[in-house]
């Protein structure tokens, strides 16, 4: 009589339940725990489900809860994840995270969705899959690329339904939607140099993505007209406010000759208008401005500030939108959403 062939131990359940099984160890638990752990059940406390998530990611071990929920139609929830600089502690306050956050509930809405709204580490932007891993949540929303693009790109890896805003980038295994970053840099600059002015500064921490792109199109506007890129004249700047003008009021009067300002945020170019007049310097007639992101308060401040419009109210609908793809089980492309410079009088 011939034996029942007995189970692989390289299939795939047998790896689950092995992977469950080390899990169960390392935690300290039974593995029935483990189980009802990673399921989110509420007879597992909170400590020891995050216990377990961490494990359960620094083994690979994966389990698609937000499939699994949403099939059950148990949950329609999306985390909407906002990174925060430890050194700066951008606050959640800033205006345009305000709009775009405000956007994208609207379309989360419209698509019958629940928003858990959450901050973590920028340095740390994997941190975002403990809301699908728990889950508390089907999908993740991230605001902003950082400066960690490959934890992204692990995160899209595994599978996890992920929709960043940011700017497309090389080798980018995720989706993003964004503005068209190249071409706001490359207008605010043409729009610059069409006034005549020739030593324009640039502000922005050109390591994150966004801000590099901006910077790429400020660089070919000036090889348009005949100018090389100045080191001298770009300055890394936080977003944070209290921060740039620290740094600001240092580097400012150390660049008597600079005749413009593209700044990578409509705050940054009020900070630094506010520099340039302590300093005696007029806008525009010896500084012209230009922020970025068209925040309402750009049209409203003295002088109304030229500006970058940023897409915000399309960009809720077209973040979400490519989210719910994705948990249709479609691939979703990055998208890149046109800009427009809009000139007020801080450049004329």
């Amino acid at each position: 009589m011939s034996e029942r062939p007995s189970k692989k131990a390289n299939s795939p359940a047998e790896q689950r339940r092995l992977q469950m099984a080390d899990i169960a160890r390392l935690a300290g638990v039974s593995v029935s725990t483990v189980s009802r752990a990673l399921n989110g059940s509420s007879l597992v406390n909170d400590e020891t489900r995050t216990r377990v998530a961490e494990l359960a990611r620094s083994l690979n071990y994966s389990i698609n809860l937000g499939a699994q929920n949403l099939r059950l139609q148990k949950n329609r929830t999306v985390a909407v994840v906002l990174p925060y600089e430890a050194s700066s502690r951008q606050h959640i306050s800033d205006p345009f995270f305000l709009a775009l956050i405000g956007s994208i509930a609207d379309a989360l809405t419209d698509q019958g969705y629940d928003m858990l709204l959450s901050r973590v580490d920028a340095e740390h932007l994997d941190l975002a899959a403990q809301f699908y891993d728990s889950g508390k949540a089907i999908a993740v929303l991230m605001i902003g690329q950082w400066r960690h693009h490959d934890q992204l790109n692990a995160l899209a890896a595994r599978q996890l339904p992920l929709v960043v805003w940011g700017g497309a980038l090389p080798q980018q295994l995720y989706c993003s939607v964004g503005g068209d970053n190249r071409a706001g840099g490359l207008q605010a600059t043409r729009h610059l140099l069409g006034l005549g002015r020739r030593r324009l500064a640039f502000l922005g921490d050109a390591q994150l993505p966004e801000v590099w792109l901006r910077r790429e199109g400020h660089h070919q506007a000036l090889a348009e007209a005949g100018l090389s890129p100045d080191a001298a004249l770009e300055l890394a700047l936080p977003f944070e406010p209290v921060g740039a003008r620290a740094v600001l009021e240092r580097w400012l009067p150390q660049m008597p000759d600079v005749d413009a300002v593209l700044a990578c945020s409509d705050l940054l170019a009020l900070q630094a208008i506010q520099v340039l007049r302590a300093q005696g310097r007029r806008v525009p007639e010896d500084v012209a401005v230009v922020g970025y992101d068209d925040m309402p308060l750009a049209a409203y401040c003295e002088p109304p500030l030229s500006t970058v419009h940023q897409p915000v109210a399309e960009a809720g609908a077209e973040l979400v939108a490519a989210l719910t793809a994705q948990l249709r089980g479609e691939r979703a492309s990055s998208r890149t959403l046109a800009v427009e410079l809009i000139v007020r009088r801080s450049t004329v």
